[in-house]
């Protein structure tokens, strides 16, 4: 069978070359968010984009949606880790949805695939991948998250936490 398309995504006219790509990792709680959470997050969304990166995240709602939204808003690119076994679950921001099944355990998955990650906000899923993150030796940014946490970098805005994330990169 000959295939007479491309089978390497295109996004925006250009190839995508997610190997040489940045990847930025934004975690945070997928509920009970503030107004002014969800627009952090967009906001980081937005300046990741506009630094060329890939955004990764959960894939699903509350600060993942927020910042998958700022992103495509900023013309990026979007991956969802999906914790269920339904693609269809993924939030309709995410260009690029990989289904786990694994619930929070796929949290290992967002942490290893970013080169950074920036925290807004967050519970007990946020916590877990904080900690896989100190414990890999990854670059994290805090913005209105866990403190006191080892090398966590902690940020009074969006600007500051995208900003601080790509001197570490």
């Amino acid at each position: 069978m000959v295939f007479q398309h491309s089978v390497i995504p295109v996004f925006r006219d250009k190839k995508m070359d997610a190997k040489n790509s940045k990847i930025i990792g934004v975690i945070g709680q997928g509920r009970d968010c503030s107004t002014e959470l969800l627009k952090d997050a967009e906001q980081v969304g937005y300046h990741i984009a506009q630094r060329k990166a890939i955004l990764i995240c959960g894939g699903l709602g509350g600060v993942m949606e927020a910042a998958c939204r700022g992103a495509k808003n900023g013309s990026g690119t979007t991956i969802g880790v999906i914790p269920t076994a339904q693609k269809s679950d993924a939030n309709k921001f995410v260009d690029i949805p990989i289904v786990t099944g694994l619930g929070e355990a796929r949290n290992i998955i967002i942490v290893r695939s970013a080169d950074a990650l920036i925290a807004v906000g967050g519970k007990y899923g946020t916590l877990s991948e904080i900690a896989f993150a100190l414990s890999f030796g990854k670059p994290i940014v805090g913005l209105r998250t866990w403190q006191n946490l080892g090398q966590v970098i902690h940020v009074e805005s969006p600007e500051q936490a995208v900003e601080t994330v790509f001197k570490f990169i």
